[in-house]
């Protein structure tokens, strides 16, 4: 089988939108865990989103229900006091875990080291980078209003998570900018605050 330039150039688009996707999708793990599982499910069920083998069952009605009540419970339980901030020790490693497995589940087949290494990097590093910045934007609300502004937080979480993930889908390109660009500000003020110490 001859492959064309146009044929080559067309795999390549495939496979760096599918790093794009699996990356947006993978960072907005850091919002709400299972926001971007539920989506990836629905949109594979429905044809819009190709995953990589080995990972068929997310498209499936059992796991779409699983990932649906994980949602709710995830995001209600964040509207409960002191609940919220307990669960910000348990989501970062979770978010590290499973924005890995968004990441591997989206990215190109591949060498499975090459695969899960990149996603592990890439996919649970910028979920976990993000998560750990939603649970210390949470405590400083838990300090300054006593916990009265951690619904404000929470749900400034649930729509960015819902945002994010339905963006990598729809205009990948623009949700990829603005990860870069969350990942840019949340480092260099890291950084910033460190210099000063």
């Amino acid at each position: 089988m001859i492959i064309t330039y146009s044929d080559a150039v067309a795999i390549s688009m495939n496979t760096l939108e599918s790093i794009i996707i699996g990356l947006t999708l993978s960072s907005a793990c850091g919002f709400r865990i299972f926001v971007p599982p539920l989506v990836i499910s629905l949109a594979v069920i429905f044809g819009h989103l190709p995953i990589t083998s080995g990972f068929e069952w997310v498209g499936t009605y059992p796991a779409l229900w699983a990932f649906a009540l994980a949602t709710v419970v995830e995001i209600g339980a964040y509207y409960v006091p002191v609940l919220d901030n307990l669960l910000d020790t348990l989501a970062t490693p979770t978010a590290l875990a499973v924005g890995t497995f968004v990441a591997a589940a989206l990215f190109p087949d591949s060498d499975p080291l090459l695969q899960w290494t990149m996603a592990a990097i890439a996919g649970g590093g910028t979920a976990g980078i993000l998560q750990a910045v939603t649970g210390i934007t949470r405590l400083s609300s838990t300090a300054l209003t006593i916990g009265l502004g951690n619904a404000v937080v929470a749900t400034v979480e649930s729509i960015g998570a819902i945002t994010l993930s339905v963006l990598a889908l729809i205009a990948p390109v623009v949700a990829i900018v603005l990860v870069a660009t969350l990942l840019v500000v949340t480092l260099t003020r890291v950084f910033s605050k460190q210099s000063y110490k």
